[in-house]
Formats: structure tokens, C-alpha cells, sequence
């Protein structure tokens, strides 16, 4: 999109620019920012979006919460272990979804107030010299060279500034222009129907977890979150306009449905929302990418909208960092697409089928759903298959930065677990404490820098590598003939055991946003370190495989 006819009396440059102060560029800004890259964030309205939108947070955006070391401070307003639970209009609950599974470190199914987590994740920017952050900016249009890409921003008081970055990245929502600018195609299905959210203080209900009601007049949500907050959202039936719904005597018909005193209640607020089903056509133009909902947006019956997002952003942040910093060549950034945008989409077939579960376009659909599900019930394996989110596809690459698995059913692709580890000062810790913002090799038992000649380890040193050797915690006890760059940790949980069991190999090589990029035993760890440098797009190693020979 050319800018150049607009004229700019102010001059701004970084290394970075995200147009839009949402989670996932905020998010980004955040891991950015923590890797020392300069940073603006260009934000049209004059402060965050205050009223609550999302409402699910998964164990994966928790993790990336943590990743930039915020976990902590978003986790009072979270509510874990929230259980899904679906009702057929008689009040029979036929899913009860409420996974207990942690193997990421966190609770699977987590509620939680938005704009109180944008704020800790907008707060979490002040730690950082390298971020800035410009609301009151609208983007008025851009251009990008070989070079880099030059916004052209107005003011609210209508003066321009013309902001000069080498990449750019669109989170700008649904509507973004970005994207539009780029004239690429955003495909996909609006639901026929709206629904109406209510908001309200001091939960006049108070019962946990969230509620999905198929009832077919009007199917509704009831959902519990934190500090007293209750969700009601109930389909707009044709017909219905929001101003209609919004007025008092009709909102208190919707309620009526749902509380025993309409009338007694705290409106926070009510909004209607459209639901959409979209995904861009690709993900990259050049120097100028797409996140969150720029690239994707779904139905919120499974909460994926926020969490496809986070993955986006913990994608595509470390990405961007090692490139920036030139660790990586430009091509890496090409993994992005293609490791996110099978999964945004597998995440959209998911809630829009959730929705028909909740609201069967048909009557009789609903009526087969009721009696099937019943008889599902009393089928173990798939009771377990339901209650456990079996159901929910996790991202497993199968190209992009990674080294390709060649035997079906390797890990190589999947997130790595992160259990409880002892630390050699005696502490219990979450393994991710350890990794930091790094690429890590994690050795179980073995000295996982013995199969790396000293070019090799220089390189996967330069790259920010944690070495990580796992033993069983009693051994932490004795004296370490490691390799001075190795950090020991304890298997207290033996769930590191029992990962590595699982299979042949005994080291992991963990990219930074902790997805398993390959697998080696110590005697293949050279070879493998050199095919994943490729994978990665990184500078190309040369003759770095060495011949090892180790003496006891």
C-alpha cells in the first residue's frame, strides 16, 4: 500500500512495528522486548479495550505467559481446572468436560477476565527500554521495500509520523487493515445467527465452571470467571436487533430464563457479537506478517480464538528475535505459515462443530445429538475421549523448523512436556525456568554436549542454547563430570523418565517456543544438531560433524 504521497514532519524508526495493542501484539511486544529488539506498537484507540471478550485460557497460553516471565502476575485473575459442561434442554448434562491432564505445567482449561490479562501483559512492557508504545495512532497506510516497510501514522490531532521498521506485523483484528492493504483474502462463513453477552457483577448464580444449554427456542451459555463475574451470551433469534435486546424490559426476559430475581442484578455490560469462521489466505507478504485474529478468526464455543492467537505469537516472536538479531536468515520467518495456518484451521472446524453441538442448524439434529450422546455416556473410552479434550487437536508440525520425523508417531513437532525439576541449589521448579527464552538440548542421564564439536557448540551457543542434563534427583548429590556449560537438573516427578522411555532416543531438542525440533542419542546428536541449523534457515555449518572419542 504506498504512502509516499503523505507527507511526515516526524520521523520514528525500529527494528520492529505491531499495529494493534491487542493480547497477541502485546504478547509479541513482550517477547520482543525481552530479547533485547527495539519495539513500536501502534495502537489507533487511546488505551486498551477495557470490556471483557474472551473468556478460555488454555495450558499452551499460560506457558507463553510464562515465557516472558508474567505467568505469575496473570494467574490471580484465572480461574483453573474450569470445566465445560453441555445440558440438554431437560437440564441433563451429556459432556462434562474437565480434563485434569497437566503435562504442560498448567491447568488444561483455565477461566479468566481479558482485559485484566491485557493489562498485566501492557504493564509487562515497562520492563523493557526497547518497547514503545504509541495509542492515538492510526495507520494510515504503508510500503515496503527489500529493505524494510514505512507506516505512515496519524494522530489524534491529525499530525502524521511516518514510522520506518524492518518488519511489520498486523494484529489488528477481524478488520484489519493490514491485511485488506495487502489484498489478501480472508475466506471463510458468518454464522446466521448473533448472540448477546451479558456481563454481570456479584454473580447472582455463583456455581462453577461454564455451562452450554442446547435449548432449542434459544440455546444460552452460563459461564462462571473470576472475581465474582458471571457470563450469560443467548442467541439473537431472527428478527432481534441489539438495540431491541439491550433495553431493559428485554434484557430482563433473557434473564428471566436463566435467574430467579432478573431484576436484582450489577450489569457490567451487554454486547452482540457476529461469529465468524475466516482464515487468511497466507500468513506473510514480504517483510509484513499477520497474527491472531489478522490471520484466523472462530466461533468461541471452544475458547480457541485467544488461545490460537497466543500460538501465533509464541510462533512467530522467536522467529522474528534471531532473525532481527541475525542468528537466522529472512527464510525462517517463511515456517511461520506454514506450522500455524493448518492448525488455526484445524481450531476453526473445531468451534464451528462445537457451535452445531450447541445450536443444530435442524431440530431433529438436536433431538439424534440428545439420544446419542446418552448412550455415549456409558462407553468408557469415549466418555474419556470427551472429558479428557481428546477431542481438541494439538498442534503437531510436520514441516518447518524442525527436523521431519521419518517414523510415524514421533514426538518430533509436539510440545514438550514441562514437569516439576530439582535444581542443583535444592529447588523445586518448573523445567521452562530453566530453558529461559532459549533453544535447549536436554540429555537424560548423558552429557548432552558430548556428541558437539567446539564450532558446533559455538553456534548452538550463539543461537541462545540452554545444555540440560536430566538425572534421577538423588544423583544431584554427586560430583558432575559434565561439560562446564551443562546445567543438572533432578527428575523428581520421573515424568522425564518416562518421556524418554517412551523411545529411542535419549536427547531432545527443544526450539524456544518448546516444541520438540528433534530427536539424537549422543552419538547422532552431531549430525542431527547440523540437519536441524538447516531446518532452522540459520547460517549454514560447514564440515561441523565431528569423529568423538571418549576415554573413561
Amino acid at each position: 500500500m504506498s504512502t509516499a504521497h503523505l507527507s511526515c514532519p516526524v520521523e520514528l524508526s525500529t527494528d520492529v512495528a505491531i499495529v494493534g495493542a491487542g493480547p497477541v501484539g502485546l504478547m509479541i511486544a513482550n517477547y520482543l522486548g525481552q530479547c533485547g529488539v527495539n519495539v513500536t506498537l501502534v495502537e489507533k484507540l487511546d488505551s486498551l479495550i477495557d470490556y471483557p471478550r474472551a473468556i478460555g485460557l488454555d495450558d499452551e497460553s499460560l506457558r507463553t505467559f510464562q515465557a516472558v516471565g508474567l505467568a505469575e502476575n496473570v494467574l490471580p485473575h484465572t480461574t483453573p481446572w474450569h470445566a465445560m459442561r453441555f445440558m440438554t434442554p431437560k437440564g441433563r448434562c451429556f459432556a462434562d468436560i474437565q480434563p485434569k491432564t497437566d503435562e504442560f505445567g498448567w491447568s488444561r482449561r483455565n477461566a479468566f477476565i481479558q482485559p485484566l490479562a491485557d493489562r498485566v501483559l501492557f504493564e509487562g512492557l515497562a520492563r523493557f527500554d526497547t518497547v514503545k508504545v504509541l495509542f492515538s495512532r492510526e495507520l494510515e497506510g504503508f510500503e515496503q521495500s527489500d529493505s524494510g516497510v514505512q507506516l505512515t501514522l496519524k494522530g489524534a490531532d491529525g499530525r502524521r509520523e511516518c514510522l520506518k521498521a524492518q518488519y511489520l506485523i498486523g494484529c489488528d483484528g477481524g478488520n484489519s487493515l493490514v491485511r485488506r492493504s495487502l489484498n489478501i483474502s480472508f475466506e471463510g462463513k458468518t454464522a446466521p445467527n448473533q448472540w448477546i453477552v451479558v456481563d454481570i457483577a456479584n454473580d447472582p448464580l455463583s456455581t462453577p465452571h461454564v455451562y452450554l444449554c442446547c435449548d432449542p427456542v434459544r440455546p444460552y451459555v452460563s459461564a462462571a470467571l473470576p472475581h465474582g463475574v458471571r457470563r450469560f451470551e443467548f442467541m439473537v433469534m431472527p428478527g432481534e436487533t441489539e438495540a431491541e435486546l439491550s433495553q431493559p424490559e428485554n434484557l430482563r426476559k433473557l434473564l428471566a430464563k436463566v435467574l430467579p430475581d432478573p431484576d436484582r442484578i450489577e450489569l457490567i455490560r451487554s454486547r452482540v457479537y457476529t461469529h465468524n469462521a475466516r482464515l487468511a489466505g497466507r500468513f506473510r507478504e514480504g517483510r509484513v506478517l499477520l497474527a491472531g485474529d489478522a490471520a484466523h478468526i472462530m466461533p468461541v464455543w471452544q475458547g480457541q480464538g485467544y488461545n490460537s492467537g497466543m500460538r501465533d505469537a509464541s510462533n512467530l516472536a522467536w522467529k522474528l528475535s534471531r532473525v532481527i538479531k541475525g542468528l537466522a536468515h529472512d527464510r525462517l520467518l517463511d515456517s511461520y505459515e506454514l506450522e500455524r495456518r493448518d492448525h488455526a484451521k484445524a481450531m476453526i472446524d473445531l468451534s464451528v462443530l462445537a457451535g452445531h453441538v450447541l445450536a443444530p442448524p435442524k431440530r431433529w439434529q438436536g433431538t439424534l445429538r440428545d439420544g446419542v450422546s446418552w448412550l455415549l455416556n456409558y462407553v468408557p473410552p469415549i466418555k474419556r475421549y470427551f472429558v479428557e479434550m481428546r477431542f481438541k487437536p494439538m498442534p503437531q508440525y510436520t514441516r518447518g523448523a524442525l527436523i521431519v520425523p521419518s517414523e510415524k508417531g514421533s514426538p518430533v513437532g509436539k510440545m514438550f512436556i514441562q514437569p516439576q525439576v530439582l535444581t542443583d541449589a535444592g529447588i523445586t521448579v518448573l523445567l521452562d525456568e530453566v530453558i529461559g527464552e532459549n533453544f535447549a538440548i536436554i540429555g537424560w542421564g548423558c552429557d548432552p554436549t558430548w556428541g558437539l564439536s567446539a564450532a558446533q557448540m559455538a553456534h548452538w551457543q550463539a543461537l541462545g542454547t540452554r545444555f540440560i542434563q536430566v538425572l534421577p534427583d538423588v544423583q544431584l548429590k554427586a560430583p558432575s563430570d559434565a561439560h562446564h556449560e551443562v546445567v543438572r537438573v533432578g527428575d523428581s516427578s520421573g515424568r522425564l523418565r518416562e518421556w524418554f522411555a517412551r523411545g529411542s532416543s535419549s536427547i531432545a531438542l527443544l526450539r524456544p517456543d518448546r516444541f520438540l525440533a528433534g530427536l539424537a542419542t549422543p552419538q547422532t546428536l552431531g549430525s542431527v544438531c547440523d540437519e536441524l541449523a538447516l531446518a532452522l534457515s540459520a547460517q549454514q555449518l560447514v564440515s561441523l560433524t565431528p569423529v568423538v572419542s571418549k576415554v573413561a
